[in-house]
């Protein structure tokens, strides 16, 4: 009785274990598909790293960003005007200059040989002159002296004339006496008119030869006048309050001896009072910059109001030079000088905006992570992104005023759907 129990037992047993396996292996595939239907825990992020900021509505000032250097915005050129040769050399590159600063002396014995034969000439020509004035002086005198021995002789034969006449009515004088007498008052007479015109002549002729004289020796002192002022420009002033960039060209540096020809530069200065800033603006936001536009330069020591007065045409390594012209001054500018400056492109009065992600662009669709009511998670959300300023941007659509999102660089969660704040 004993040995077949234990059959039926032995039997009991692989049943069980057979209906177990059968069990499991159907068991199998239900965890595998419900373990893919469970999502994936979502990482956690230290909130202290991240930067969040919560959506606004209100004004936006458009501004864009760009770093620079201030640069002379002027700078004094001077150029031979003569040829001549470098005599002496006072000053050198980087010196501070003042407008009567002598910067160098050139050298030109030609010009300084023709000061002097002027010079010469206007001293033998007033000589001239002064001779000449004698010599037509006394000619006048003497033709004065005879004018006046005329006049004279005239007025002693009218009244000769005068007295014959009143003889011959009382027949002590004879007839002929008394023509004889007024045709001799009627000949001085002429004579006298005569000498009086050659006299007034000669005076006229006086001036006349006096004027031309004085006429030449001005001539000659015009051509002195501008032949030194010639000779003068050979002493080169600063003729400005500024700093001696350069002597000559960077091609051709003067040196003391060296021979220049008209046009060639002998100086270079900047006035560091009248710098402009020069920024460099990346070129996908240069589009929207203007001539005029206000902007401001922070130089370290100072903010300096401006405004923008010329746009590069072309673009280097992805950014635009922009120049402002400073409308201010501050402490420690000089040329070259590191600055930041910020220009404002436009007021938006009314629109949704939010502090700008770090991989948002104007016009651009993201993914944002959008924090839950609680704060303790976040939602990736589609945000479509509007008008930029440098530190804010405008948001067309996926969120609403309130809503918190997280700004930081998160490629890292990429993968995640949702994330999780510490």
């Amino acid at each position: 009785m004993d040995v077949p129990r234990g059959k039926e037992v032995a039997r009991k047993k692989l049943i069980k274990r057979i209906a177990l396996i059968a069990v499991v292996v159907a068991a199998i595939p239900l965890i595998t598909w419900g373990l893919s239907r469970l999502k994936p825990a979502a990482p956690s992020v230290d909130r202290a790293t991240v930067w969040i900021d919560s959506v606004k509505r209100g004004p936006m000032l458009r501004e864009v960003r760009g770093l620079g250097t201030l640069v002379v915005e002027e700078y004094n050129w001077i150029p031979a005007q003569f040829e001549s040769r470098v005599e002496k050399l006072n000053f050198l590159p980087g010196a501070k200059l003042h407008p009567n600063d002598v910067i160098m002396v050139l050298k030109n014995p030609q010009m300084e040989q023709d000061v002097a034969d002027l010079e010469a000439q206007i001293k033998q020509a007033q000589a001239v002159y002064d001779n000449l004035k004698v010599t037509l002086e006394t000619a006048r005198l003497a033709q004065e002296a005879i004018t006046e021995q005329v006049q004279s002789d005239m007025n002693q034969a009218g009244l000769q004339a005068d007295r014959d006449k009143q003889l011959n009515k009382l027949d002590l004088k004879s007839d002929i006496d008394a023509t004889l007498s007024a045709a001799k008052w009627e000949d001085l007479k002429k004579r006298y008119d005569l000498s009086k015109k050659q006299l007034d002549i000669n005076i006229e002729s006086v001036k006349a030869q006096l004027e031309n004289q004085k006429v030449a020796i001005e001539n000659l002192k015009e051509k002195y006048k501008l032949k030194k002022e010639q000779v003068d420009e050979l002493t080169i002033r600063a003729g400005v309050e500024g700093t001696l960039q350069q002597l000559g060209t960077t091609a051709l540096p003067l040196e003391q001896g060296m021979r220049v020809q008209p046009g060639t530069i002998l100086a270079k200065i900047a006035q560091p009072n009248r710098l402009k800033a020069t920024l460099k603006i990346p070129e996908t936001q240069a589009k929207d910059v203007a001539i005029g536009q206000v902007a401001q330069v922070d130089t370290r020591n100072g903010i300096i109001p401006g405004h923008v007065t010329r746009i590069d045409p072309a673009s280097t390594n992805g950014t635009v030079d922009v120049d402002v012209k400073l409308e201010g001054h501050a402490d420690g500018m000089r040329p070259d000088l590191s600055v930041d400056g910020t220009i404002t492109i436009e007021r938006l009065a009314d629109v949704v905006y939010v502090g700008r992600p770090v991989i948002g662009q104007p016009g651009a669709k993201i993914m944002l992570f959008k924090l839950d009511p609680d704060s303790k998670e976040a939602q990736k959300v589609p945000v479509t992104l509007g008008r930029s300023s440098v530190n804010t941007i405008e948001v067309v659509d996926g969120l609403k005023v309130g809503d918190q999102v997280v700004l930081s660089d998160m490629s890292a969660q990429d993968a995640y759907n949702r994330i999780r704040l510490n």
